[in-house]
């Protein structure tokens, strides 16, 4: 079932929430502002909990940080220098993190209306496009975006991305929800357990810009190739995960990748996907006065994001994963979650 309610005003023009649900309790809602996931009812073992954080109204979005349940692109993380050179030619971007382009730029794929056409059936879906002129935010060639919210029969949230381009272009597509599987307002997720099927992650330097050497996670805090907590090797990390961990090369394709579970809550999340990577960011900066929810306050590492995607600054590194999008070509990608009951 699909239900659609407005969510405010941004100019002159309604925002629109659009309530997946299906049978069970497990729903999910959707904004037409940022192709935005606004909450995630998911059945657990006392009643329905909504795991993922977000705002009671647009205003939240509009005002604070932290890109919360948004689709974020052209491309998702950091671009060293705000600036990339393809075909014998230097583009600049916006640089809105310090000298550097985080997330798309100024405005980016999360502060834009996208057209949001529902899917009602079985498994009840939004489908979210967006047009991305040649030189918006100083990326080159028009793109056209589509991304897929779909509640599938394996009680899972499916985001199914394509985009084509007319001229060469850089992409890095990814969802930025926040989750405390415990619900939003539970507090600290420090005690998760999180297992990730990845052998490397990508070294950054000060400026979360990655140096270029992949790192074996062998004897790191970052190695979460057997389930543990989130909390466990924290204090060894220097401030907290914000961290590209690389999959494994085997298994390859659309595969589980990650799974986060709440031991306190009883829900297991684990995430599927053909993106060969993931930003695992554990909310070292989520203070924004703005609360979320409720009136549930900001704190840090009281959720965390499991952002999969290619590596950040892929373009200035050989080696890492290719995030060019050629003229005519399509771009096809899949992440899920799924939820259980332990």
């Amino acid at each position: 079932m699909i239900t659609i309610y407005p969510f405010g005003i941004v100019g002159e023009r309604q925002v629109r929430a659009f309530r997946l649900s299906v049978p069970g309790g497990f729903c999910a809602t959707v904004l037409d502002f940022g192709a935005t996931l606004q909450s995630l009812t998911v059945p657990g073992r006392k009643g329905s909990v909504d795991v993922v954080c977000g705002y009671d109204d647009i205003e939240g979005y509009l005002h604070a940080g932290g890109y919360q349940g948004a689709t974020v692109g052209r491309f998702a993380n950091r671009i060293a220098g705000a600036r990339f050179d393809l075909n014998g030619k230097t583009y600049s971007l916006y640089a809105n993190d310090g000298r550097n382009h985080l997330h798309g730029g100024k405005t980016g794929f999360s502060h834009r209306f996208w057209t949001a056409e529902p899917e009602d059936g079985p498994e009840p879906a939004l489908r979210l496009t967006l047009h991305s002129p040649d030189g918006e935010e100083g990326y080159p060639g028009n793109l056209d975006v589509e991304v897929v919210y779909r509640l599938t029969k394996e009680c899972g949230l499916s985001l199914s991305y394509r985009a084509r381009t007319d001229g060469d272009t850089y992409l890095n597509l990814t969802n930025h929800s926040y989750f405390n599987l415990c619900g939003f307002a539970s507090g600290s997720v420090l005690e998760h357990t999180l297992w990730a099927d990845a052998d490397r992650y990508c070294v950054p330097d000060g400026e979360l810009i990655p140096t270029g050497e992949l790192r074996p996670v062998d004897h790191t805090p970052f190695d979460f190739r057997t389930a543990k907590t989130l909390g466990r090797d924290f204090a060894l990390t220097g401030g907290g995960y914000d961290h590209c961990l690389v999959f494994s090369d085997k298994p390859s394709g659309f595969c589980k990748r990650l799974e986060l579970r709440a031991p306190s809550g009883g829900i297991t999340m684990s995430v599927f996907t053909d993106q060969p990577a993931v930003q695992l960011y554990s909310a070292n900066f989520m203070n924004d006065p703005i609360p979320f929810k409720g009136g549930y306050p900001q704190q840090f590492q009281h959720a965390v994001a499991l952002e999969t995607q290619h590596m950040p600054d892929s373009m200035h590194h050989p080696g890492f994963s290719d995030c060019l999008l050629k003229a005519g070509e399509v771009f096809l990608s899949t992440t899920e979650y799924r939820f259980f009951i332990f």
